[in-house]
């Protein structure tokens, strides 16, 4: 098998928005984000979904409505099977958005002064973690892990500088 995603013009349309944000114009990449959402709906491919709300929770500009999407961004998750995610990448499982999608259920809940929410999906994005390979994409979420962790100790509500949520 090549390393070469398999051709998904959702995904393309979600991967061509991110890198609107990513360049600078955050409002626009929600906006075609959410144009996309509205397309594929509620109930449409787990994958787009996952992405879809995984990344539109980052464009949001209050912890209020980012914690709507990241709770479906994990909802869509609990959908997702390794063999859709496999359609669009042969290496992508599951259990790796798991400990990424927490994190970001941590950090809002964080922000949001639910402490005990906060502390409840640390903990399970710490123990999902410990099941990510050694390489970039682990090595930033067990950082973004040990970020909030001690934003969360210092009783912190501001939003961070490096945001767990571009983990993954």
């Amino acid at each position: 098998m090549d390393d070469q995603p398999t051709p998904d013009p959702t995904m393309t349309r979600i991967i061509e928005a991110v890198q609107v944000g990513q360049t600078g114009d955050p409002t626009r990449a929600r906006q075609l984000l959410t144009a996309l959402w509205d397309e594929i709906g509620a109930s449409g491919d787990a994958l787009h979904r996952c992405t879809l709300a995984h990344y539109l929770a980052d464009l949001q500009d209050t912890p209020e409505v980012e914690l709507v999407w990241d709770e479906r961004a994990l909802a869509a998750a609990t959908d997702l099977t390794d063999e859709r995610a496999q359609q669009h990448h042969h290496t992508l499982q599951v259990r790796g958005f798991l400990p990424s999608l927490h994190l970001n259920l941590a950090d809002v809940h964080r922000r949001l002064r639910d402490t005990a929410r906060a502390r409840a999906h640390l903990t399970t994005a710490r123990s999902l973690a410990e099941h990510l390979p050694t390489d970039q994409y682990g090595d930033l979420v067990r950082a973004g892990i040990q970020h909030v962790d001690q934003a969360l100790a210092a009783g912190s509500t501001q939003r961070l500088d490096s945001r767990p949520a571009t983990a993954g």
